[in-house]
């Protein structure tokens, strides 16, 4: 009888292959991933006179806010992605967070985004910040010599926080915010963010608008133009705003104006004035320069120069994108500064 049995290899070699296609045939399909980790480190060395002393310091995030984060995309099909950012805000001079006892300070959120444009819930950057802010002048809104930076007022990040940003339209792209208050500060909507911008050639206008609600409210306005014209791109920039703490009741305008010398090499040149609207006569104006270099597409070295007059009793003073500035002397005092960076993209 045992020689009427087939062999015994071949119905579990038969077992397996089956098993095999079969595993084949219903084998899940994943979707692509990817998670990155990404940081800037941002260490200057700025000599200031809030109009006593010279005062040299190390500051950390004058011109780009030192930073490392975690983003990660997963696409879901049909054109859909999945989107979330987590990003730390900290000091490269002592190591310490940007703001105690909070991990991500600067974004933390999930979206998602496609042909239709983009959505994200979580704590961002207001849309009036970045990259909106650094897109007005030819200081990127940074370092000491952005006197747009230094003499106007908005509100950089934004909790509980639903934003839409539109596809690119033929050239015109916008975004809305809205913020739900913090937890303890009541029910409701504690602000709203809206820009709009247009692109056509070497020409681009911006505006972008916000309204904070509950204590130190803020009404703020930002909005320009600029223009490419070969080697030289100009900057002409307004800006207005009523409240904070204490409060901002105040409008300015910025020109400026960028020559890149080569492609690594870049200089700019800028004035912006602000006047008091509360009638007090605490006006403001600065004059700046900076230049910048590319050592490599993640190395770059800077600096900057600003001369900020104070005029009447107004304490405005130079200071950067993460950075807070030396408080003047005295009520109406003139600042001046230098400033000397590096910064590492990773």
């Amino acid at each position: 009888m045992q020689a009427d049995q087939p062999p015994r290899g071949r119905p579990r070699a038969r077992c397996i292959a089956l098993a095999a296609t079969l595993c084949a045939g219903v084998a899940p399909v994943y979707a692509q991933s990817s998670v990155s980790l990404y940081g800037v480190i941002d260490t200057s060395i700025e000599v200031t006179n809030p109009g006593s002393s010279w005062t040299p310091r190390m500051d950390s995030g004058a011109y780009r806010g030192s930073r490392f984060g975690i983003r990660g995309s997963e696409d879901i099909g049909g054109g859909t992605q999945i989107l979330f950012t987590l990003e730390n805000g900290f000091s490269s001079a002592d190591g310490s967070f940007a703001t105690a006892g909070s991990m991500f300070n600067r974004q933390a959120w999930i979206g998602a985004s496609g042909k239709w444009g983009q959505v994200r819930v979580g704590r961002q950057y207001s849309p009036i910040y970045i990259p909106f802010k650094g897109q007005l002048d030819a200081f990127g809104a940074g370092t000491i010599a952005s006197g747009l930076n230094n003499l106007s007022k908005i509100t950089p990040y934004s909790n509980n926080a639903f934003t839409y940003i539109s596809p690119n339209l033929y050239g015109l792209t916008g975004t809305v915010m809205l913020a739900l208050r913090d937890a303890g500060a009541g029910n409701g909507l504690g602000g709203n963010y809206e820009t709009l911008a247009y692109k056509l050639g070497p020409l681009k206008v911006l505006y972008a608008h916000q309204q904070t609600t509950g204590t130190g409210a803020l009404r703020s306005n930002l909005g320009g133009v600029s223009y490419v014209m070969g080697k030289s791109t100009g900057f002409l920039s307004f800006f207005n705003g009523d409240g904070g703490t204490p409060r901002y009741h105040h409008a300015g305008v910025s020109i400026s104006g960028r020559y890149a010398f080569t492609h690594q090499w870049r200089a700019s040149l800028g004035y912006a004035y602000m006047r008091d609207q509360s009638g007090n006569g605490n006006n403001a104006d600065q004059f700046s320069l900076a230049s910048e270099y590319d050592l490599s597409k993640q190395l770059t070295v800077y600096a900057s120069a600003g001369w900020l007059r104070n005029h009447g009793k107004a304490t405005l003073t130079l200071r950067g994108v993460n950075v807070t500035g030396l408080t003047p002397a005295y009520a109406g005092a003139p600042v001046r500064g230098v400033q000397i960076g590096i910064i590492d993209r990773f």
